[in-house]
């Protein structure tokens, strides 16, 4: 098993993965952050479909994000608008990839957050998840686009068959096949408490639930994202899946996130030629 941890932080926010049982790594991640807007874009693909196609469609999802963000694309849309352009190009991004490929087809899974001051939005195709706590309360995740997640909803299997069922593995919808895929999007006001998690089903397959959210809101987040891929990796064992996860708490917290606020107003009064002075803060006022 390889336990090395390819690993990735921006403010607030840490990402790795680790290639556990398998010969190559067809999970990635990418975590990006403009502070000015005060914005955050963060995606993680799972790639599949043999003779070295996962990772060619794990890192056509990544790059076609890339793309967009540093295209600005995100200041022009709604978040949820911005998430469906990036799943569409993304999926456009695979089909390219496989012109020329020999045995092998493109397809990934995909799950992306965007976070735009309060405003949180996100989308996903196949089984990478989102789940979204606000301390150790779970306030939802997203569904598996997989025959299990269905035969779960049907009442056919429980919660906890459904990471070992043998349809798990069975995808429904995913970027890169002979349709456009259908995007599940959903939307949020970000809270003070709030943490995110996203990972590949190498890691919710072997995590609890409890597990996710009790790491996630750790004060040490990079301690915590790694003790998370450790367990996921000894869990797996010699035949265990790619691991990928990001840990995300975006909102500034208390009297930090109110004197930022005021901070860059005193910076953009400046910047437009006002002499206003930045008012002191006494945090004994909170």
């Amino acid at each position: 098993m390889d336990q090395a941890v390819d690993f990735q932080a921006i403010p607030r926010v840490v990402a790795g993965r680790a290639r556990g049982g398998r010969d190559a790594q067809q999970d990635e991640v990418l975590c990006l952050h403009d502070a000015q807007e005060e914005t955050f874009l963060l995606v993680l693909a799972d790639g599949m479909g043999g003779d070295g196609a996962g990772e060619l469609a794990s890192a056509g999802v990544i790059e076609a994000a890339r793309r967009l963000w540093s295209e600005g694309v995100w200041r022009e849309l709604p978040g949820p608008l911005f998430l469906e352009s990036l799943c569409q190009e993304a999926h456009a991004e695979l089909h390219r990839r496989r012109v020329g490929l020999q045995g092998g087809e493109p397809h990934s899974t995909v799950v992306a957050l965007l976070v735009q001051g309060d405003r949180v939005s996100w989308a996903h195709v196949g089984d990478s998840r989102l789940y979204r706590f606000h301390g150790a309360r779970l306030l939802g995740r997203t569904e598996d686009h997989s025959l299990a997640q269905l035969r779960l909803l049907r009442g056919e299997i429980s919660e906890r068959e459904l990471a070992t069922h043998p349809d798990q593995h069975k995808l429904l919808r995913g970027l890169g096949g002979a349709d456009a895929p259908v995007v599940e999007h959903g939307c949020a006001v970000l809270r003070a408490g709030q943490s995110f998690v996203l990972c590949s089903d190498g890691v919710w397959e072997q995590l609890s639930t409890d597990e996710l959210g009790r790491l996630s809101r750790r004060r040490d987040q990079d301690a915590a994202l790694r003790e998370a891929l450790a367990l996921a990796v000894e869990r797996g064992g010699q035949d265990g899946d790619n691991v990928a996860l990001i840990f995300a708490r975006p909102a500034r917290q208390g009297w930090i996130r109110r004197y930022g606020d005021r901070l860059r107003s005193a910076l953009r009064r400046g910047a437009t030629g006002g002499r206003r002075a930045v008012t002191g803060y006494n945090e004994a006022s909170s």
